[in-house]
This record gives C-alpha cells, structure tokens and sequence, in this order.
C-alpha cells in the first residue's frame, strides 16, 4: 500500500500536472481534547452547557404517601410491568383534567361528581376518609358522614371520570390507617357540616395527626375490633368479657413484626419507588405549577376607575 504523498508525486509525474491538496478531517475528538473541553466546562460556570441544562424539580421524600397509587400491587402474582406503566399514563392523563389533591384517612373532603339522577345533574357529598385502598386506576376512598341521624357512606374510584371536584376541607392524619370502626362509634365522630368550609394552611406545613380517641357503642359490632390493635378507641375494654380477652389473646401474632420476608412481600422495594416516582413525579409537579400559575390570573383583577 502506497502512502498519500507517494500516491500524490506518481500521479503528478505520470501526467504533468499538478492536483489540489487533498485534506481530510475526522469527526472523531482526541483524548486531550476531550480532557480540555471537560476542564473547560468545569472552570466556566456560564457556559452555554450550562445555561441550557433542564433542572428537574426533587423528588420528595414522603412520595410513597402522597401518592400510593402509583405503586403496584405488592403482590407478585398481580404484578405487569406494561400493564402498570400504561395505567401510570391513563393516571396523568387524568390528572391533567382534574386536580387530585394530597389527602389521607382521617382527612374530611367533599366530592363533588355528576348523577343523572340529582336535580341539577351534579351532586356533592362531603365526609371524612374512613378509607383508602387499592392501587392503579382501582384505587378508591370511602366517605363517611352522617345527616338526619343515619350514617350514610359513599365509595369513590380516584380516577372516576364522573368525578368532576375533590376539595380539601381539613387536611390531616388519625392515629390508625383504616377507621372503619366509626360505623360502631358515636354518631358524633362522623357528623359534619354539609357547609362546612375549607381549613386555611401553610403550604409546606407538616400535616397534623388527629389524637383523637372515639367510643363504641354497645355490642353488637360489625368487626372484632378487639383483635386489630386499634389506637383510636378508648373504651375498647369496657365490652370485652373474660372469655373475649382470652381469645384476643390466643389471635395475637406478635412476631410478625420481625418477619422480614412477609414485609418484603408486603412492600415494594425502594429501588423500584424511587424508579416509578422519578418517572411521575416531574409531570406531577408541572401540572402543579400550572394550576397556580392559573390561581394567580385568576386572583387578580383589573381595578375600576373612580368616578
């Protein structure tokens, strides 16, 4: 193989005649060029890399409470991953037709969603989050109030579309994760204001954890609370025979705190929470963004002149 400056002098002695130089460039950085453009960038910090950078916003880290949800089914044999991924798309798309804001069990919300059978095709319920289960587009809440003396309860799927408004009115936690109880309770933990109006709260403000302890009515119940370890009820006690204690005893499973394999089985590994909320979490917060973007045009207000 001749080499191009040989290649170059034959042709031009062969024929008399003098060809333009030829130069070739490769796309291809050398390694010391690599290294000064990586030093470069490091000691100009306004640099156009730099400017056009896109910063994500970050990821909190009560995720995993504010939006259970997302997380799928602990349990194996219900698990698809492309089922789960398309459900987590259904889910935005719904979100960006309908604020769902954060709420927990214990917390009083008001739903306003349509019924063809009210009077003006809408209707709105409002009670406290007794609640709140299931995952993906299954995910559903309860609501318990009672009005003229009657306990009425309303089950709402999260991402309904007939749900048309969920409101906020007191945001905060109660002691346990699930108050079905309150159907055996006083009516007067259950009861509220259908007027009620909406709690003012300092955004970024922890939420508040109820303490409130409720009371049983008289026997029959419709569950064995006495067998759940249940920390909002105070006169627990005060309807359990001997022969009850004994057999709420026998059904205790204290080691179950230190099974690691069934709260393994019960959860979701960090790894793939901190996965699925890097992919939802961004779309969350610019929708967030948005709405109080939105919130502000709409406060504000042009203002009339003085005659």
């Amino acid at each position: 193989m001749l080499s191009q400056k040989k290649l170059m002098s034959f042709l031009c002695f062969k024929h008399k005649k003098t060809f333009p130089r030829i130069v070739f460039f490769s796309t291809k950085t050398l390694p010391q060029a690599k290294e000064a453009g990586s030093l470069s960038a490091s000691k100009s910090p306004t640099s156009s890399h730099i400017g056009t950078e896109i910063r994500k916003p970050v990821l909190p880290a009560n995720c995993r409470f504010i939006y259970p949800e997302f997380l799928p089914d602990p349990n194996i044999e219900w698990r698809n991953p492309v089922r789960e991924r398309l459900e987590r798309r259904d889910m935005l798309d719904r979100r960006a037709q309908i604020e769902i804001p954060e709420f927990y069990v214990g917390s009083i919300l008001a739903v306003t969603s349509s019924d063809p059978h009210a009077a003006g095709k809408v209707s709105r319920f409002l009670g406290i989050c007794i609640l709140r289960e299931k995952c993906g587009l299954r995910t559903r809440f309860i609501l318990r109030n009672v009005i003229d003396k009657q306990g009425i309860e309303i089950s709402y799927d999260l991402y309904d579309p007939t749900l048309q408004k969920i409101e906020v009115l007191r945001l905060e936690k109660r002691l346990d994760d699930r108050l079905l109880y309150l159907r055996d309770a006083l009516p007067e933990y259950s009861t509220f204001d259908s007027n009620m109006e909406q709690e003012l709260r300092e955004e970024g403000a922890e939420v508040p954890i109820n303490e409130i302890k409720v009371r049983l009515r008289p026997r029959p119940w419709l569950e064995r609370w006495e067998r759940q370890n249940l920390q909002g009820i105070s006169n627990i006690d005060q309807y359990l025979t001997d022969k009850r204690r004994r057999t709420a005893k026998e059904h205790e499973k204290p080691w179950e705190k230190y099974d690691l394999m069934k709260q393994y089985r019960l959860t979701i590994p960090e790894e793939q929470q901190k996965e699925i909320f890097a992919e939802v979490y961004s779309q969350i917060h610019q929708m967030d963004v948005e709405r109080q973007k939105n919130r502000r045009k709409r406060s504000f207000f042009n203002p009339t002149k003085l005659a």
